[in-house]
């Protein structure tokens, strides 16, 4: 586990985020942060693990829990360069993190301020506070030079 001093946790998911771009990935870095240490980072795999699930708040999720050895993420905070969609927001609100730092909005298939809002769901039993906007100039950036290359 990395101490989170050198550099913010969203910066370390801006550089996850740069090399998934030039893997071919869409840009996205996410990391975990328990008392001040890093638990996981992770960056999109979904075409390198042919898995639409290998969402980098999935893999980081994953990976937190297993370095945690528990199946809950309570006290944990989780960083991620762009708002997480259904899928992720569902899996962030099953492991409890505490808090989620998200970099650019996505108002297509976002699910925490835009879409379908699920922590603001009545179904949603765990909201998470939610930090819209850390690092969104250089989240949306990263994205739109990513897909500007590839239209």
């Amino acid at each position: 586990m990395a101490d989170i001093q050198s550099s913010s946790p969203m910066d370390r998911a801006l550089e996850l985020a740069a090399e998934a771009a030039a893997d071919g990935e869409a840009p996205v870095g996410a990391v975990i942060v328990e008392d001040g240490r890093v638990l996981a980072a992770e960056r999109n795999r979904m075409r390198a693990l042919n898995d639409p699930t290998a969402h980098a708040e999935f893999l980081a999720i994953r990976a937190a829990l297993a370095a945690r050895g528990t199946g809950r993420l309570d006290g944990c905070d989780l960083y991620v360069t762009l708002e997480p969609c259904a899928m992720c927001a569902g899996a962030i609100a099953h492991a409890r993190l505490r808090r989620v730092y998200y970099g650019a909005e996505d108002p297509k298939a976002g699910a925490v301020d835009n879409g379908v809002r699920l922590f603001a769901s009545p179904a949603c039993h765990h909201r998470p506070e939610v930090i819209g906007g850390l690092g969104a100039g250089k989240s949306a950036a990263l994205l739109k030079s990513f897909f500007a290359e590839r239209r």
